[in-house]
């Protein structure tokens, strides 16, 4: 039995009747996933075929016969038969030029559910788009006892099984588009885009989780295009997704107001989450650390109507988060140079925060979303290029992370020091400075003095300028190895 289109209100009593969920006192889903509660990256599978034969890294993603792919199809078709399943018709690309079609099979309710928040549904397109490109992902959860996700472009087929975590779905989608529009000449993206109230101005936030991309993209004199995955086309920039998978763990209401009230809404799904008197407890981890809200766009005030802009950007911005101490709080990169970064993809994971972190490690991930970008990195990165140098692109490297010292010993740059840079930034003031080569980054600077303590030069808030010496160049072999 197939149930075609089922909306929220159905899927909720549905999930709540037959699949053990419940409801926050706001109305909220709550679901829980059991033993994976995170995405699994040794889960994800690609068929070695025509399409991706030469095109795929295969140092990066595993390699699934046809023959194998064939062999669970029939698995996966023989199961669907003999079950009642969820069928969403979607989207993925809000710019209805772009847009490409999803018909989305699941075994449950609440899954279905978060395809409803997470692709973009007709309700949410103003031009509806004649689609003929439609891609199909069958998400059967309980026929595998491990996670499985194995993409044929040839089939236009996904199938997932062995986790009930419902962001293997998203992230499955986003790695077949990652995969599509380069060839069209089409640059995808894991960042956030905000544009200015009168529809101009875009900017790109690129950013590994913690560097402060959702929290500095939400900003309440911008609105908001998306928070996690764009493609930039020839007309412009588009949010792939019609929704938002947010981070809960020590969400609060006056750090990150919107993802809070989202949270409040029907339809949204509190993934992983505690609760604790029909309340969610974001302070608490025992469950994971990576609890997660699941809503549309559509309950947030600030977001773009159509989801898409047909300008192209002025800035990129690409946060780091400089534990070491060793980074200025703003950097403006030659093309060059940005190309170089975005290869990299750098942050570092803090001491104690994350298991087994005893003091800052550097962390990279090429294309801020390596384990997405299923091409070689030169593909992404050369459209990048291409894109910067045709549109006179300004591109940013700052630094949301730590100064006078490391972890431990410095302070982290404020937020409002960070919101500052960014207007500064947007509005145009550091094209009226003067900037100058920092002595030992090399990165270029601008010659200002608002920052508190002359952070723009941060050696000088270190105590032992022979320790920073050192750390800086430890770091920098690592962020510019061609020197």
């Amino acid at each position: 039995m197939i149930y075609k289109n089922l909306e929220t209100p159905k899927l909720l009593e549905i999930a709540i009747e037959k699949e053990g969920c419940s409801l926050t006192e706001d109305g909220a889903l709550v679901t829980y996933t059991g033993e994976y509660t995170g995405r699994c990256p040794t889960a994800k599978y690609i068929v070695n075929e025509k399409q991706t034969k030469t095109k795929v890294d295969w140092s990066e993603n595993q390699k699934m016969t046809k023959g194998a792919f064939n062999k669970m199809k029939r698995k996966f078709l023989n199961t669907v038969k003999d079950k009642e399943v969820y069928l969403q018709d979607a989207l993925l690309i809000r710019d209805p030029e772009h847009a490409i079609g999803f018909r989305v099979y699941t075994e449950y309710a609440r899954h279905s559910q978060f395809v409803r928040n997470m692709f973009i549904t007709k309700e949410q397109v103003i031009d509806s788009p004649e689609v003929t490109d439609i891609y199909t992902i069958l998400h059967l959860p309980s026929l595998l006892d491990e996670p499985r996700v194995m993409i044929s472009v040839s089939e236009k087929l996904i199938l997932i099984s062995g986790t009930y975590y419902a962001g293997e779905i998203k992230k499955a989608a986003f790695t077949l588009i990652n995969f599509l529009t380069p060839s069209k000449g089409f640059l995808p993206m894991h960042c956030s885009v905000n544009v200015d109230k009168g529809n101009e101005n875009p900017t790109i936030f690129f950013g590994l989780s913690g560097t402060g991309k959702t929290t500095l993209s939400a900003d309440p004199n911008r609105v908001l295009i998306g928070d996690d995955e764009h493609l930039w086309t020839d007309n412009g920039l588009t949010n792939i997704e019609g929704g938002c998978y947010a981070k809960t763990i020590r969400l609060s209401e006056t750090g990150e107001p919107e993802i809070w009230n989202a949270c409040k809404s029907v339809g949204t799904i509190l993934e992983n989450v505690v609760m604790k008197d029909g309340k969610p407890d974001f302070d608490d981890g025992s469950v994971t650390e990576n609890g997660r809200a699941s809503y549309s766009t559509d309950v947030v005030p600030n977001s773009h109507i159509m989801g898409y802009v047909n300008k192209h950007p002025k800035n990129i911005v690409m946060l780091t988060c400089d534990a070491f101490g060793v980074l200025p709080p703003v950097m403006k990169l030659s093309t060059e140079e940005a190309v170089q970064q975005f290869k990299l993809g750098y942050t570092a994971k803090v001491a104690g925060t994350e298991k087994g972190v005893k003091e800052p490690a550097p962390t990279f991930s090429a294309c801020f979303g390596q384990p997405f970008m299923p091409l070689k990195v030169d593909t992404y990165a050369n459209l990048l290029k291409s894109k910067i140098e045709e549109h006179n692109v300004n591109c940013w490297l700052v630094n949301t992370g730590w100064t006078g010292g490391g972890y431990g010993k410095g302070k982290r740059i404020s937020l409002e020091t960070t919101r500052k840079i960014i207007n500064l930034i947007l509005t145009g003031e550091f094209s009226k400075v003067m900037f100058t080569k920092h002595r030992y980054t090399g990165f270029s600077i601008p010659l200002v003095n608002y920052a508190p303590n002359n952070i723009m030069f941060p050696e000088q808030g270190w105590a032992d300028i022979e320790e920073y010496k050192n750390t800086s160049n430890d770091l920098i072999k690592k962020l510019k190895p061609e020197q």
